[in-house]
């Protein structure tokens, strides 16, 4: 069978609910002035995507380009579940292709979910033990996506236990005024704790305490005991 994107979306749509299109509309903030202003939705969930994925799996690359430059979000995330999986199953040479795919398009990769469900999967899985300055040029971006590509790659090594590439890319973005990007500070931080050893977490929250943002603290600190936690909210460190 020659699998197409039109197929893909008519599989999309077949899955289409009012309901779920307006909760989504409303939850990635797709408002006038809002990070995800002008996105477009169908209503489709997660594991239908993913089952979608699955079925789709050997869509050629150039039909997934089509999917990712879709103005609406469900088709964008389908295509990139596809590529996931795709580079999991793929040898090296897939894979390097792969991930110069999707470096050379995360202008589409253009919302929280979009990133989470990727970058680390194709940019921080290709990245490992491999020189990573990419990631520096990413977090160092104009664009809010390509700076939480930087952030969330970085999973993957802290994931493995290395800390060392999520802390270069934290002391950029440090000071960042979104939001999500505070959000994701938080999340990686955790997991180096988690994953790294909390000792490293500690000498970092404590080292850049004065220079945190209050959101990525909380998510920060969310494992830890909870009169630590006061400690930190309260500054007593």
């Amino acid at each position: 069978m020659n699998f197409t994107s039109t197929l893909v979306e008519k599989r999309l749509r077949s899955f289409a609910s009012q309901k779920r299109k307006e909760a989504s509309l409303w939850f990635f903030k797709t408002g006038k002035g809002q990070y995800g202003e002008g996105d477009k939705f169908l209503g489709v969930s997660n594991p239908q995507m993913r089952k979608i994925a699955v079925e789709f799996f050997d869509l050629p690359i150039g039909e997934i380009e089509k999917l990712l430059k879709s103005p609406l979000h469900e088709f964008r995330q389908t295509a990139l579940f596809i590529l996931a999986r795709q580079f999991e199953k793929g040898d090296e040479k897939k894979r390097k292709k792969i991930f110069d795919f999707y470096i050379s398009h995360t202008r589409f990769v253009n919302n929280w979910d979009l990133v989470d469900c990727s970058a680390h999967k194709i940019v921080g899985c290709f990245l490992w033990q491999k020189k990573s300055d990419i990631l520096i040029k990413l977090a160092r971006s104009k664009n809010i996506w390509e700076r939480r590509i930087a952030v969330v790659s970085t999973f993957y090594f802290i994931k493995k236990g290395d800390s060392e590439k999520f802390l270069r890319v934290a002391s950029i973005l440090i000071k960042d005024r979104e939001d999500l990007i505070h959000k994701a500070l938080g999340w990686m931080l955790r997991e180096v704790g988690k994953c790294c050893g909390q000792e490293i977490e500690e000498n970092f929250l404590k080292k850049n305490y004065d220079k945190l943002a209050r959101t990525t603290l909380r998510y920060a600190i969310e494992r830890f005991p909870e009169q630590k936690r006061k400690m930190y909210l309260r500054g007593n460190i």
